[in-house]
């Protein structure tokens, strides 16, 4: 009688403590989610304000245009650097490193004076967003068991529908008290977070013997500004003589120069920004090939609001609302396909999710002027994003980095995938400009997006199975 008892008890203590760690999980969860929803919200809250920072500073629409882009430069650069720094440092110190950085590029970017004091503000806030994402997914490896890993990464992954959803509008709100307003509100956020970070978050390992590679992190800079300032600079209307200019060409050669130099500057490298290595498994290959048809959709979707201006003759206000049906549907589909993924394995999900995106995509390539067809493929599109930049390349990438090595694997997707969105802006202006910014070369730009997203369904039967990843040979 008295053994059962015993039993009993510790049955009844370890169900308890099984009970703690699952709500201590939860809360640091919590943590991490609000996080990257505040990194994440300053990338389109910045939107309505457009405008007015034009007005405040007098720039022309070329130059305000790096409002946006040198946050993206600088979430790209970022995040391989705190990434492997995390690798090094522990990812708890890293981690609130990046909200520390985040505050404070708001608070210049409060206090500007100038352009260039708003523009060094939002690149400093860049690299501290540009860290949060790939740390809180290795936290998600770290603390999560696998068979719970896919539901984690989709709440986290969901933030970016939620974001390009409340970003706007929560700019709009906030805009009638100055355009200073809309980044005041990342302090308090911020200061909410380092305390919970510190009470929170689990200490994690620190290795000092990882060098920090600093030739791969300026050569990878250079060439990602080099393409950003040369696609900048392009006139989609003049395209062929733009891209030929001095203010082009050099430095989208710049950028492809420096491409291989990176490539054997992290070979040669003892502990690289860029794990080249993670190279060599086939999973990585094909998820990273598709994830540059995902930066070269996410790109295209920028230009529906003015494809459907010409196709149905909205206005710029009711256009810009065509965006909804996606990032609605990437909201409410990114934790749902985390839950699937579980179920099904990241294969089936991303053969299935970017079937229907190039369904959606050809849609709309093909009906212009039809705006319920519109709706429909807007639906479409976003349950494809939510799969394409979700939780399941995340979890691939979980599954083939080494445990060490699981953020700077994260932070090599995002890189892939910035790239990739880089290039599909180009590709598309360049279209659309070919054809004098009529419908046809709308069209034909989503026709190839389609095509795109129709190479990544068959990449996709490629990858492995659920089986095969829960049981690696």
């Amino acid at each position: 009688m008295v053994g059962k008892n015993q039993n009993k008890k510790r049955f009844i203590l370890k169900d308890q403590m099984i009970h703690m760690e699952l709500n201590g999980n939860n809360k640091v969860l919590v943590l991490l989610f609000i996080g990257v929803f505040m990194g994440s919200l300053d990338i389109g809250i910045v939107g309505p304000a457009l405008p007015a920072v034009q007005s405040y500073f007098a720039v022309n629409e070329r130059l305000l245009s790096w409002v946006f882009t040198i946050y993206i430069l600088f979430f790209m650069i970022g995040t391989p650097l705190m990434a492997k720094l995390s690798d090094i440092y522990g990812r708890k110190t890293i981690y609130m490193l990046d909200i520390i950085l985040f505050a404070i590029g708001s608070l210049i970017t409060i206090t500007s004076i100038s352009f260039e004091m708003l523009l060094i503000g939002r690149a400093v806030q860049g690299v501290g967003a540009g860290g949060i994402f790939p740390v809180a997914n290795a936290f998600i490896g770290d603390i999560f068991p696998p068979e719970k890993r896919g539901g984690a990464l989709g709440i986290i992954s969901s933030v970016w529908g939620i974001s390009s959803v409340l970003g706007p509008i929560l700019g709009g709100l906030l805009l009638k008290f100055g355009w200073q307003s809309l980044f005041i509100i990342n302090l308090p956020i911020s200061a909410m977070l380092l305390v919970g970070s510190y009470y929170l978050l689990p200490k994690t390992v620190v290795n000092r013997n990882i060098k920090f590679d600093w030739y791969g992190l300026a050569i990878l800079s250079i060439l990602v500004i080099s393409l950003a300032y040369g696609l900048n600079q392009i006139e989609a209307n003049n395209f062929i003589n733009s891209l030929l200019s001095l203010s082009v060409l050099p430095y989208l050669i710049l950028s492809l120069i420096l491409l291989p130099v990176l490539w054997k500057v992290e070979k040669w490298i003892e502990d690289p920004l860029i794990q080249i290595d993670l190279f060599k498994s086939r999973e990585v290959k094909l998820i990273n090939t598709m994830m540059v048809g995902t930066g070269l959709i996410q790109a295209a979707t920028i230009f529906i609001p003015a494809f459907v201006v010409i196709g149905l003759s909205l206005n710029s206000s009711a256009a810009s609302l065509m965006l909804l049906p996606i990032v609605v549907t990437m909201a409410i589909g990114a934790p749902i396909i985390g839950k699937l993924l579980d179920k099904f394995g990241s294969k089936n999900i991303m053969i299935t999710g970017s079937f229907i995106m190039s369904i959606g995509l050809l849609m709309l390539g093909m009906f212009p002027e039809s705006l319920y067809l519109i709706i429909i493929s807007g639906f479409l599109v976003g349950v494809g994003m939510s799969t394409a930049i979700g939780s399941p390349p995340r979890y691939i990438m979980l599954v083939e980095s080494p445990a060490k090595e699981r953020a700077s694997g994260q932070a090599l997707i995002n890189i892939i995938t910035s790239v990739g969105q880089l290039m599909g802006g180009a590709l598309i202006g360049a279209l659309i400009g070919s054809y004098a910014g009529t419908i046809l070369g709308y069209q034909l730009s989503y026709f190839i997006m389609g095509v795109i997203a129709l190479i990544m369904t068959i990449l996709a039967f490629g990858l492995k199975s659920k089986k095969q990843q829960m049981n690696p040979s």
